[in-house]
């Protein structure tokens, strides 16, 4: 009897991605994500009634998105003879790049801002035996001392000016489609380095070439206010916002992403830190998932959106969730200061004086 047990994105879709019988792949069983309907936070959040599921990415094994791409740019990297791989990064990728590396073994290189990466994704990257170097620099500039160092040493760059990664990540598509049985009327994400909105949409299009799914998605991508290159038009300096995944001003696949969002008529919006923190608090209070800051965003815009008639009520609509809230445990806690932590005796009394008084 032929086995069904799932073996990562690759084997699921290797007739859609670039790879033969003879390519070793490189998987740590990524993809094959939930997409939960969400049942309660349109409603009593905003009041409005709505048909929104999240795709959450944050279950991937490094829990983040970046897995569905570098399961692909690792096993092209190996094909290729590369013994190492590089990146710059605000956390994710670096985690993701660490860990495939490892399976691969082979070594990995990462640049991370100083001080300006949640301590989940530094950690992960360290434990995984990353060669972990922190800049005094912001992304940008790492992103672009990458490029420069892969010109003279034998590394391959994992960033997603790598093709290979938007060829993994365009697959979340394949699987919502098949989840829904047809796209989303809209489809939201987060935007920082833009891979994952160009990724998407690249997916979209090419199972509607293949007859898989009919109407596109309108695609809309959201940016923190203080880091949206987007919505400025021109590349920025200096990005700041608490939500480090998207703190990116001179975002890498620039035009691929302007070409999803108005080849789907779609758009792009920012948003304050302290909407973006709310949302990441009513998502996990109202449905119980948590997310890390920069997936928030979607959650965020969407709602704003339904809230303002721009994405009419009645929709069917997909938020990105692009990492677990576990990666920021920091940002989470401080969140939470107000939140009753109460010590309490180890006596039943005490334990139901407790209970009985926050009923």
């Amino acid at each position: 009897m032929k086995s069904t047990r799932y073996t990562g994105l690759i084997d699921k879709y290797r007739d859609f991605l670039p790879v033969n019988d003879s390519t070793k792949i490189i998987s740590l069983n990524e993809g094959n994500t939930p997409l939960i309907r969400l049942q309660n936070l349109a409603q009593q959040w905003i009041g409005k009634d709505a048909d929104i599921y999240v795709k959450y990415e944050g279950l991937n094994p490094t829990a983040s998105f970046k897995d569905r791409g570098m399961t692909m740019a690792v096993t092209k990297a190996v094909e290729q003879g590369s013994r190492g791989i590089i990146c710059a990064s605000t956390g994710n990728t670096s985690a993701a790049a660490a860990a495939y590396a490892a399976r691969a073994g082979i070594k990995a290189f990462v640049l991370i801002p100083e001080g300006k990466i949640a301590q989940g994704k530094l950690a992960q990257a360290m434990m995984y035996g990353a060669i972990t170097l922190q800049i005094r620099g912001n992304f940008d500039e790492g992103m672009q001392i990458v490029k420069e160092v892969a010109e003279s040493a034998d590394v391959a760059i994992v960033n997603s000016i790598n093709p290979y990664r938007l060829q993994g990540q365009k697959t979340a598509a394949f699987e919502i489609v098949e989840a829904l049985g047809r796209a989303p009327d809209f489809h939201c994400l987060p935007v920082g380095n833009a891979g994952n909105i160009s990724a998407y949409w690249m997916g979209y299009t090419e199972y509607q070439k293949h007859g898989f799914c009919g109407q596109l998605p309108t695609m809309v991508g959201y940016q923190a206010e203080h880091a949206a290159p987007f919505i400025h038009g021109e590349m920025i300096e200096n990005p700041e916002t608490i939500a480090t995944a998207i703190r990116i001003g001179r975002p890498q696949s620039w035009d691929k992403a302007w070409q999803a969002v108005k080849g789907s008529q779609g758009w792009f919006d920012a948003l304050s830190d302290d909407a973006i923190l709310a949302a990441q608090r009513a998502l996990a209070a109202y449905e119980g998932v948590f997310c890390e800051p920069a997936s928030a965003a979607s959650i965020a815009g969407v709602c704003r959106d339904l809230q303002s008639g721009k994405i009419p009520e009645g929709s069917k609509i997909v938020c990105t969730l692009t990492g677990h809230g576990l990666k920021d445990p920091g940002t989470a806690i401080d969140q939470c200061k107000d939140a009753k932590l109460m010590l309490v005796d180890a006596e039943l009394e005490a334990v139901r004086k407790a209970i009985l008084s926050n009923k």
